[in-house]
């Protein structure tokens, strides 16, 4: 299958995980001209998964998985039926260490048909669903994450444990480190610098757990007077890398008060922490927590990062991570009250701290995560699909009956969004590259002309806030019959409809436009 042709798939086939909503078109008012014209109002699908990029569910899946977990069914008592955990799912997320990527000095899992890693890819690929990345770098509390023939080139590290020799820490301003570290970005990029495959990168993946808190700059993970100065040059120097290679991908960092400082814990954050993940913003960088849930103070998600991710809202997409592992984790310490052998508390406390922070996308975590989210708690999985990240329609639509070749006429419509989030078109990556367009189509529902409407802006529309648009077009095809289509199209991908729309019961298109109304040129 082309890429073409896969990404149309993904994009136009719906996982109907609930009954959507009866859809409707009928007369309305909307301003136009009333002598020429028809207006449509449009009911919306408030409850269908709608699998959009940079939205919604995300399935997580280890460098070490099998591809047969892709595979996993999860019973949901609400429902009296196992459900495919991948039938949620907009994206899949793969963290592994660069080591599982780059075993050896130019060789790469994604090339080598017998690795774990290549066929985890090609089993998402096969099944239509982009993948995201972290790449970890550290080995501690963990395993040898930084590839040994990076050391043996005489990449510096520090051993924070002697009794786990293969944990190196790399010294994140080391230049061999750094050399061969670019070495493996510049091939990761080649071969994943694609939005019909790649959902989002995590891209940093520096400190414990790549999660950009401990993060080690000199023996001992001290903490010097050049300190800051190392974190600025290193933020600078990774996500400048990133996104210099990564230019059609969106590019995440997380969120946090001790972001590349040598130390995790602590309520307060460090003077610079703002000013760091400034750095990264400004090289074209959204956000994302590893913690959400969790409110302990010192090591949580605090006020600090609550009080930060409101200054970005609506600004740039914001990835939600829950920071409990309610298999592992003694949750029930939690300031927020979590009773113990109650994982749908945690599940409740996700919830409510991404719907405060307007998160665009939600975590299905392997193992006990994803059970309790389907188990315990899954009219907050559907709660998600219907009011979290983005969910556009146009709810009405003014367009003409008739057209004349070469003749000025107008189209008014109104736009709406049902989610929390927004449609990030703005980030640098994209570009504003999702245009909202309209077609005729002719007797084979193939588009004769397109009219794309350049002035309406998608990463403008938010909850509750419609907004209404007069554009002008003028036809130019042959006489004859025609039927009116919309659709968000993506320019940047020879305007094939690249997001689907929350609109009920409208037929579509093989490629994804909803039909409207006829229309006859003369």
């Amino acid at each position: 299958m082309n890429k073409k042709r896969c990404l149309l798939s993904f994009l136009i086939t719906f996982s109907m995980v609930t009954v959507s909503c009866q859809g409707k078109v009928e007369e309305g008012s909307l301003d136009g001209d009333a002598s020429n014209s028809r207006t449509l109002t449009i009911s919306p699908d408030r409850t269908s998964l709608l699998r959009n990029p940079l939205n919604g569910w995300v399935m997580y899946v280890s460098g070490s998985s099998d591809p047969s977990y892709f595979d996993t069914k999860i019973y949901v008592p609400e429902l009296g039926k196992e459900v495919f955990v991948r039938d949620y799912v907009s994206a899949c997320y793969i963290r592994t260490g660069w080591k599982a990527f780059n075993p050896a000095d130019g060789q790469y899992a994604w090339n080598d048909p017998d690795s774990r890693l290549y066929k985890i890819i090609a089993r998402a690929e096969e099944l239509g669903i982009p993948i995201a990345f972290r790449v970890v770098v550290d080995g501690r509390d963990q395993r040898e994450n930084t590839p040994q023939f990076v050391f043996d080139a005489g990449a510096n590290y520090w051993l924070s444990d002697s009794k786990y020799p293969d944990r190196k820490t790399p010294l994140a301003i080391d230049p061999v480190w750094r050399e061969y570290y670019e070495k493996f970005v510049r091939a990761f990029a080649e071969r994943f610098n694609d939005p019909a495959i790649c959902s989002f990168i995590d891209a940093y993946g520096l400190g414990k757990w790549g999660e950009g808190h401990n993060v080690c700059y000199e023996q001992n993970n001290a903490i010097t007077s050049k300190t800051s100065e190392y974190k600025a040059d290193t933020m600078e120097w990774i996500t400048g890398l990133y996104s210099s290679c990564f230019t059609k991908i969106p590019l995440v960092i997380n969120y946090h008060r001790q972001i590349g400082h040598p130390v995790s814990e602590g309520s307060k954050a460090q003077p610079d922490s703002e000013s760091v993940l400034q750095i990264a913003i400004d090289n074209g960088y959204c956000l994302r927590s590893d913690a959400f849930g969790m409110n302990n103070q010192d090591w949580g998600y605090n006020d600090w990062e609550r009080a930060y991710v409101m200054k970005w809202q609506y600004k740039l997409p914001i990835i939600m991570e829950g920071g409990w592992i309610v298999g592992q984790h003694s949750y029930w310490n939690d300031e927020k009250g979590y009773r113990k052998g109650h994982p749908e508390d945690v599940r409740k406390g996700e919830f409510d701290s991404s719907a405060e922070a307007h998160v665009n996308m939600m975590d299905f975590r392997v193992g006990d995560e994803t059970k309790s989210w389907f188990e315990t708690s899954y009219n907050l999985v559907q709660r998600f699909i219907s009011e979290g990240g983005y969910r556009v329609y146009p709810d009405k639509v003014s367009l003409p009956t008739s057209l004349k070749n070469g003749e000025n006429s107008k189209i008014t419509h109104r736009w709406r969004n049902l989610g929390w989030g927004y449609l990030p078109n703005n980030l640098k990556q994209w570009n504003y590259k999702y245009k909202v367009a309209f077609a005729l189509l002719d007797a084979d529902g193939k588009v004769a002309q397109m009219f794309i409407d350049n002035k309406c802006e998608p990463s403008e529309w938010l909850q509750d806030e419609p907004k209404s648009y007069t554009y002008e077009i003028k036809a130019d095809v042959k006489p004859g019959t025609y039927l009116w289509a919309v659709a968000i199209v993506d320019t940047s991908f020879e305007n094939i409809p690249g997001i689907q729309l929350a609109i009920a019961k409208l037929s579509k298109t093989e490629d994804g436009w909803t039909k409207l109304a006829n229309v006859t040129v003369e």
